[in-house]
């Protein structure tokens, strides 16, 4: 999709003190590949490790290394490339990107510019249950990273841990075709989500294992683009989107007084909530790239990434289609369930041979919402899907009714066991009894002659005797048998 066609949405806009702007975002994440050892070395990637334990020959960048590349990288990025609908380019070249950093031992990083090993592809982002666009992808292309410096360990010097350098990154950029901080933060979500599927990133963003490089700029509607400034390594998704509005608006601002704005690289601090200047903005011919003499292209066939192709899992959006056909569930129930794969895989265990709604209901409602409150993820939970099967088994057949189904919830999660175990040494199961409900309705009809005369006149007060009816069953009644008895007992049709 191209930046420069999508017409512009009045809610997205930004009201400055001369008229409405619109901001226009492109976004380079930084995804850590999962692997073991690092793009061009046999290092490990384990994290927190002691400072400079993972350091190889060639990580140091010792005179006469060379790197050798990891295949396993190789096959997360072709993998990547294929969950994001992109093209996968069977030859690719690696670049030296020179700049000159501490913690940058070979004084360059390995990194690919004109020819990635992924090119132009596109992922759908629902922003709603109602609204969803269409995110073109740049390219992704495989790069080393650097390492670390730290500033806070020593009063006058600044100490280097290389653990780090030389793992490999893919960078997956953008077309600049966001136009808010809440489409750009549900870019990030959906990328997350397509990347920890594959398996190709965990996504983990309090490890630095996922970051954003976020370019902003602002323009009258239907201007051409701005000039852009991009704000570096910012590393979570509520960040991302706080980092957006106070840059666009700082943008705003500026030229709104009559200025310009400089094309620089800025960070985002959000303690108090601002960017600020880090460097001017450097040009690609600043890196002075060319094709790294130490490494051969890099080549495969079709029958490589077919075989990759073959062997992806099942991806959200299809995921979510098929929930939505074969459990009959809404979009946005889908979406929710399909959001993490560990919770899509337990949805589908409650669900399979059940009535996936109200699977759904109490896997979204009650599971997930008891989880949020402990923060546990579905993995931690300590109601296993097998034991909320059974659960919606016991409320399908009638043996306990919905109420008693949330007493029954709250004993599996604290204590555990079989949930028609349960039912039977507790004397949990609903009243079906007919004889023994119409006691209970009787006795309530007599107490309650005026109650009875204004039901007639006004058939919503049902509700009343039904309350009353469960009080005195201890919730135990069955609803259909006692609303039926009821409305014969009352005279209401």
């Amino acid at each position: 999709m191209n930046a420069h066609v999508r017409p512009a949405d009045p809610k997205k806009l930004i009201k400055g003190a001369t008229g409405d702007w619109e901001i226009v975002i492109g976004l380079e994440i930084h995804a850590q590949v999962t692997s073991n050892a690092k793009l061009f070395s046999g290092s490990s990637t384990a994290f927190g490790g002691e400072p400079n334990a993972h350091v190889s020959l060639v990580d140091a960048a010792m005179p006469g290394m060379l790197p050798v590349i990891n295949e396993e990288c190789v096959r997360q990025a072709v993998r990547t490339g294929l969950g994001l609908n992109a093209k996968v380019n069977n030859r690719s070249v690696f670049d030296r990107k020179n700049y000159f950093y501490p913690d940058l031992p070979q004084g360059y990083q390995i990194s690919q510019y004109k020819h990635p090993i992924v090119g132009e592809g596109e992922i759908a982002v629902d922003l709603s249950p109602t609204e969803q666009i269409s995110v073109g992808i740049e390219r992704l292309h495989l790069e080393q990273d650097a390492g670390k410096s730290m500033h806070d360990q020593h009063p006058t010097m600044s100490f280097v841990d290389l653990n780090r350098s030389g793992v490999a990154l893919m960078e997956i950029v953008s077309k600049p075709d966001l136009r808010s901080a809440d489409e750009a933060k549900a870019y990030v979500s959906k990328l997350r989500t397509i990347l920890r599927y594959i398996g190709s990133c965990d996504g983990d963003m309090e490890k630095g294992n996922l970051r954003a490089d976020v370019n902003v700029s602002v323009r009258k509607v239907g201007a051409p683009l701005g000039t852009r400034c991009e704000i570096k390594n910012v590393n979570s998704i509520r960040f991302i989107g706080q980092a957006i509005e106070v840059e666009a608006r700082r943008q705003i601002g500026i030229i709104e007084d009559g200025g310009t704005i400089d094309q620089e690289t800025r960070l985002y601090d959000p303690g108090k909530g601002e960017t600020r200047s880090l460097r001017s903005k450097e040009e690609a011919h600043d890196y002075r790239y060319f094709p790294d003499p130490d490494l051969l292209p890099l080549e495969f066939d079709d029958a490589f990434v077919a075989e990759l192709k073959a062997h992806l899992p099942e991806l959200p959006d299809a995921k979510k289609g098929r929930f939505i056909a074969q459990y009959g569930l809404s979009p946005y129930d889908a979406s929710v369930l399909v959001a993490e794969r560990e919770q899509a895989d337990y949805f589908e265990a409650v669900a399979k041979g059940r009535d996936g709604k109200a699977a759904a209901n109490w896997v979204i409602n009650e599971l997930f919402g008891r989880l949020n409150k402990e923060g546990k993820d579905v993995a931690a939970s300590p109601v296993s899907a097998a034991q909320l099967g059974g659960l919606v088994d016991l409320i399908g057949e009638g043996v306990i009714s919905g109420k008693i189904a949330k007493d029954l919830f709250e004993i599996v999660w604290t204590e555990g066991g079989d949930p028609r175990e349960i039912v039977e040494a507790r004397g949990m199961k609903q009243v079906t009894d007919t004889g023994a409900i119409e006691k209970a309705v009787d006795e309530i009809i007599v107490a309650n002659p005026d109650k009875v005369e204004q039901v007639k006149l006004k058939p919503t007060m049902l509700g009343w005797f039904v309350g009353q009816a469960m009080k005195a069953s201890g919730g135990k009644a069955n609803p259909q048998a006692l609303n039926e008895i009821l409305k014969k007992k009352l005279g209401i049709e």
